[in-house]
């Protein structure tokens, strides 16, 4: 056999054995992992363009969708708090700039959650026709909802620029403050994108119940508040830590509860490395349940 044949990889012997990725160990399984991920760049690159200029193609306002949601949203909270029905608190800038930033890092959550959960459902077809590494479709999913974030990036820039606010010299370390919310929402859709298949309405079970904890924390209300239940409740709310901690970066160049920050980024990475291997070693079964 020559060097060319011995490097072809239609010549190579894939072997598979009994819970081969569980023998894998902690460890090697997430090496693997991170393997797959790298060698599957390119067809998430391709699904990737795919998706994202088919969901604006043939749509009357086209990628200004990305603009009108959150500022749709925030028109809502901003009428209730003119007229009374909403007391946010004292929150140190006007209230728009405060409530707009706060539901779009929201918002960057439930999309990172909605498109991972729903990945697996969506690629079905993909899945029963191709070997390839699930991860590429979650990762493509993730790719496209951080493609609208940075367009949104450009509203929150507007916004704050028409009421003359400026972002302290630490607003740089933003980006960075966006990777535990990426890692905790990727985690938890992980976990549910392999139950979904099984059990479809689960998806819609855990949405709302995600929907109900956007009330549970500081996004459009001041996280200082008199009622000792609701104080305790966000307290012990990690997603309390991360979404604040994303804003107050921008609005006021500091985090102010650098001790809970940091324990809830903590629960983030372990939330995302466990689901992760969860994900993995389910990666074999799910083509049987769709």
């Amino acid at each position: 056999m020559n060097e060319s044949t011995r490097q072809d990889p239609r010549n190579t012997i894939m072997i598979y054995e009994p819970n081969q990725r569980a023998n894998l160990g902690l460890m090697r399984s997430w090496v693997f992992m991170f393997s797959n991920l790298i060698n599957s760049r390119y067809l998430t690159w391709q699904l990737f363009k795919r998706d994202f200029i088919s969901g604006y193609k043939q749509s009357f306002f086209g990628i200004f969708w990305i603009f009108i949601s959150p500022l749709i949203g925030v028109l809502s909270w901003v009428f209730m708090n003119y007229t009374g029905i909403l007391n946010p608190g004292d929150v140190g800038v006007p209230y728009p700039v405060y409530v707009l930033v706060g539901s779009i890092i929201w918002g960057l959550f439930i999309s990172i959650y909605t498109a991972t959960a729903g990945s697996l459902s969506l690629g079905g077809q993909l899945i029963l026709q191709i070997n390839f590494s699930h991860e590429a479709l979650v990762a493509q999913q993730i790719a496209q909802t951080g493609a609208n974030f940075v367009v949104n990036l450009l509203l929150i820039s507007l916004v704050l620029f028409i009421f003359g606010i400026a972002p302290s010299w630490k607003a740089i370390f933003f980006p960075l403050t966006l990777i535990p919310i990426f890692l905790i929402g990727t985690g938890i859709g992980l976990v549910i994108a392999v139950i979904t298949v099984v059990v479809q309405d689960f998806n819609k079970l855990v949405s709302a119940g995600l929907g109900f904890l956007m009330f549970l924390t500081p996004v459009i209300y001041a996280p200082k508040f008199q009622n000792k239940i609701i104080q305790n409740v966000v307290k012990w709310n990690p997603m309390s830590y991360l979404i604040v901690g994303a804003r107050d970066i921008i609005l006021y160049g500091r985090i102010e509860n650098m001790a809970g920050y940091f324990y809830s980024c903590l629960l983030a990475i372990v939330v995302f490395m466990l689901s992760w291997r969860f994900f993995f070693l389910s990666e074999y079964k799910i083509a049987e349940k769709l």
